[in-house]
């Protein structure tokens, strides 16, 4: 960005002051400023300001030609799934768009009211591996903090947003699902000096598997892949936790149709979720046994 003129005379009146043989040549004290030493109308001040405006100049058309060749490259260059990403973070709910352009009209609106139309929390994209399509998984945060899908509506105009800002010829399908439902079927070998029988602390009377399972799900990242292994590490770093041991994991998630659970499919080893997010079904399935 191009120095203001103040910025670039100072530069110049600093070397200035700073050459020995300037500064003994016209008696200054180093001390002082240049303007102090050097009146409005002096030889030195008008030439220094003549080229203070020849570089402020130039700083400007080059600010200006950097500005242009961004632009050209901004409607050349094809864009990635990174950007794809930030641009779904960007939506803004209920605000139209520049003509022509990927930037919304925020002139005469509040930076609350800016921030709170920027419903999308979550987003990740990725290419589909059956055919040329990015998929856009999305969701925002509902009252409590928990990812949830963004409602019709919201959806709705999301999807005209994506449709107005996608390069020519992507296909683009975007995932607003409801979480993908986790059900864990574990096996926990407890200190009684530590638990009691169904899995309460007795120093805190809290739930410390249950905190621990809540924990590691808000850990992953979105779209992030589930592996098993990271899971029971976390439960075997837990307060009264001797051993833990996963008997089976399955997960369900929402059809194509973006209404309908399917079926139960184990997961063996790891999995990524199909709405980008887990919820835990319940923690009915642990069993506490005392080690």
């Amino acid at each position: 960005m191009a120095r203001t003129i103040t910025e670039i005379k100072k530069s110049f009146t600093d070397r200035f002051l700073a050459d020995e043989n300037l500064v003994t040549r016209y008696g200054l004290d180093p001390d002082s400023t240049f303007e102090d030493q050097f009146s409005i109308v002096s030889f030195e001040n008008i030439l220094i300001d003549i080229f203070v405006f020849l570089f402020w100049t130039l700083e400007k058309l080059f600010d200006n030609h950097k500005s242009e060749v961004t632009g050209i490259l901004k409607v050349l260059k094809p864009h990635t799934a990174r950007w794809y990403r930030q641009k779904a973070l960007d939506f803004q709910f209920g605000f139209d768009l520049y003509p022509d352009t990927d930037v919304f009209v925020n002139e005469g609106f509040s930076q609350e009211q800016i921030a709170n139309s920027k419903i999308i929390k979550y987003s990740a994209v990725t290419e589909a591996s059956t055919e040329s399509r990015l998929i856009v998984k999305i969701a925002t945060e509902d009252g409590n903090g928990e990812l949830a899908p963004i409602s019709a509506p919201q959806k709705e105009s999301f999807d005209t947003y994506i449709d107005e800002i996608r390069d020519a010829g992507v296909k683009v399908t975007v995932i607003n699902y409801l979480p993908d439902i986790l059900r864990l079927n574990i096996k926990v070998y407890y200190n009684p000096l530590v638990l009691t029988s169904n899995g309460v602390s007795i120093l805190t009377g809290k739930k410390p598997v249950e905190d621990a399972l809540k924990a590691f799900m808000k850990e992953l990242p979105f779209n992030g892949e589930l592996i098993l292994s990271a899971l029971i590490d976390k439960l075997q770093q837990t307060e009264g936790v001797d051993i833990p041991h996963l008997v089976n994991a399955a997960s369900s998630w929402i059809d194509s149709t973006g209404t309908t659970y399917g079926a139960f499919e184990n997961i063996a080893v790891k999995k990524i979720p199909t709405s980008g997010y887990f919820k835990i079904e319940n923690f009915t399935n642990i069993e506490y046994i005392a080690n």
